[in-house]
């Protein structure tokens, strides 16, 4: 069940790659082999046009940087950006965990930056005084929904992200394995775009429950003020590695370390800091290697069992 859900979304990512117009695949390279534009996709973890809108500041940023062009994109879904990369229409994709491994597989990118969060309390949903490399998913339920075990949630509807999503699907979806309830088939899967659509269903009651990064209700406290005191998580996943900032594997050794160095750079500006927050609460990068997502590849052998 779980491959026949994948391979709609990869069709549907397919389709959008083609409509996005990211151009054709040498675009970006003049007849030397060098970088003359630097297209970047984001992966639509909240509302696409909210997210675009956050993420355009970059293109100047990085312009003042690189002395290239930069084209920031929001996809459809999450599989649109590896998608993308593989076929030479993105440089650069802000990829969470689980769709970098996807990549890095593929041969479609290479990990060149991790980001760098501030930790949360998943009870108040306020930033800690601490920076760290990995956060959590958990399954938010309304405290009068009657949900107080795992158990609670057999034949319930739940708002899941992508398949490939870390937060959204994976982690929760091994942990709910883990304890005894398959998270497609002894549930009603919901599949939405959006992390903010997964806590707005829960408060909504549009569904039961919703498999979302902590604190994903910060995304929308401000239309639901009491959102803090009306939900909570039924559980927490383990730790997840923090998004990658990943490159095209074709790319040069030069090009790659302009690029780390100017994400890097504004990171730590007042001004680029305010954009990165804004767009995934990223407070800044530090460089990366693949070996770091080894557990990642762990938890994604396991989700494949899932829904069979």
């Amino acid at each position: 069940m779980l491959k026949k859900f994948a391979v709609l979304l990869l069709a549907l990512s397919l389709a959008a790659v083609a409509l996005a117009g990211c151009g054709s695949s040498n675009k970006a390279k003049d007849g030397n082999g060098d970088l003359k534009e630097l297209r970047i996709g984001f992966v639509p973890s909240q509302n696409a046009e909210t997210l675009e809108a956050r993420a355009k500041p970059l293109e100047g940023l990085l312009k003042k940087e690189l002395g290239i062009k930069v084209k920031v994109t929001v996809t459809t879904d999450y599989n649109a950006v590896v998608e993308a990369m593989k076929s030479k229409q993105l440089e650069i994709g802000f990829l969470p965990p689980t769709d970098y491994v996807l990549a890095h597989k593929q041969k479609a990118a290479n990990v060149l930056l991790q980001a760098q969060r501030y930790g949360v309390d998943p009870e108040t949903g306020k930033q800690t005084s601490d920076l760290v490399d990995y956060y959590y998913s958990g399954v938010l339920v309304r405290n009068d929904s009657g949900i107080k075990t795992v158990d609670d949630l057999k034949g319930k509807k739940i708002g899941y992200q992508a398949p490939t999503s870390s937060a959204g699907f994976v982690w929760p979806a091994v942990y709910l394995k883990e304890h005894g309830i398959d998270a497609l088939k002894d549930v009603t899967p919901v599949t939405l775009q959006g992390h903010d659509k997964g806590v707005m269903g829960v408060m909504d009651k549009s569904i039961d429950a919703a498999a979302v990064f902590v604190d994903a209700r910060n995304i929308v406290a401000k239309e639901y003020p009491n959102i803090y005191k009306d939900t909570h998580y039924l559980f927490l996943t383990e730790k997840i590695p923090n998004d990658t900032i990943s490159i095209r594997p074709d790319i040069s050794k030069d090009w790659a370390d302009k690029i780390a160095n100017a994400f890097i750079k504004i990171g730590k500006d007042s001004e680029g800091k305010k954009i990165i927050e804004s767009i995934y609460t990223h407070e800044g990068y530090v460089k990366s290697k693949d070996s770091n997502f080894d557990t990642v590849r762990k938890y994604q052998e396991q989700v494949d069992k899932i829904g069979k």
